[in-house]
């Protein structure tokens, strides 16, 4: 198992001009003819559900039509040197929230996962050149896996609970019939199949993500190890989460950085305001951690 790996999440994206969430919202509502509805404090994965079902009342649309639509205007979205950058760390695994291939610099043809999932993504993976990379809330090149209204992602924790605490409930004979909390507590030789075993398993490095409380999925993740590890006194947990933050919004993330220590992840702080030149200084960090 990779001594670390690393969850990017969207801001890296924003270095250069390109398609932004709000840029998406505006497009959607236009095309589907909701233009009226404010963005206002809504939770993403609410507004995407009010906006889906104004479209349906509307235009009678299918919702994959919608997520292809979605997934074509994220796929117009430019790889930057932070790309670059990151595919250079030594890791072999990257975990990402983003739906479209940035990371890999090339759009990969072949799905590598052990379970072939059309809708949720406890096993979506792409392997290009030497890394694998996890796509957690789905991808472009299947539009139903793209994770934005809270349906789905409902039905993603369910996945995701199953596969920890009950146990995974796929027929394939290519994935551990038991949980991997037992699997863990067992102490056998954990083969990686999935991307949560990476946050039991290995040092999890976490930038680029706002880590928004609506990203129910990660919440319970992390609260679950942090339960098992603290409450359960689970001694075969060992491994160290981190979540990187840039300075100037420490003030304004003073609840999430709390809970998130709480739940037994290291908060870095880096004072460096230009956002290219910040996450330059993350990626050496992590880099230089493991040299």
């Amino acid at each position: 198992m990779d001594r670390y790996t690393i969850l990017v999440g969207n801001d890296i994206n924003n270095i250069t001009p390109g398609v932004s969430w709000g840029d998406l919202l505006t497009n959607i509502k236009t095309k589907y003819n909701v233009p009226l509805l404010a963005n206002g404090s809504k939770p993403f994965p609410m507004l995407y559900e009010e906006i889906f079902l104004h479209a349906i009342k509307e235009n009678n649309i299918d919702e994959t039509q919608l997520k292809i639509y979605i997934g074509e205007e994220i796929s117009r979205i430019s790889q930057n040197e932070i790309h670059s950058l990151i595919r250079e760390l030594s890791t072999d695994n990257i975990l990402t929230t983003n739906y479209e291939f940035s990371l890999e610099g090339t759009t990969p043809t072949v799905n590598n996962s052990l379970i072939k999932e059309t809708t949720y993504s406890v096993f979506r993976q792409y392997k290009v050149g030497n890394k694998a990379y996890w796509h957690i809330h789905g991808d472009c090149n299947v539009p139903a896996s793209i994770n934005l209204g809270y349906e789905h992602y409902c039905g993603q924790l369910q996945k995701m609970r199953d596969y920890v605490v009950n146990a995974p409930n796929y027929t394939s004979k290519k994935i551990h019939k038991e949980s991997l909390i037992r699997r863990l507590k067992m102490q056998e030789k954990l083969n990686l199949q999935s991307w949560i075993d990476l946050f039991f398993t290995s040092d999890v490095h976490i930038f680029g993500l706002s880590l928004d409380f609506v990203e129910i999925d990660i919440w319970w993740l992390l609260t679950y190890r942090a339960r098992s590890k603290y409450y359960k006194k689970s001694s075969f947990i060992e491994n160290k989460l981190y979540y990187y933050i840039q300075n100037n919004y420490v003030n304004s993330s003073s609840d999430k950085i709390q809970l998130l220590k709480a739940n037994d992840v290291n908060i870095i702080v880096i004072d460096i305001d230009d956002k290219a030149e910040y996450y330059k200084e993350v990626i050496n960090r992590i880099q230089s951690k493991y040299d």
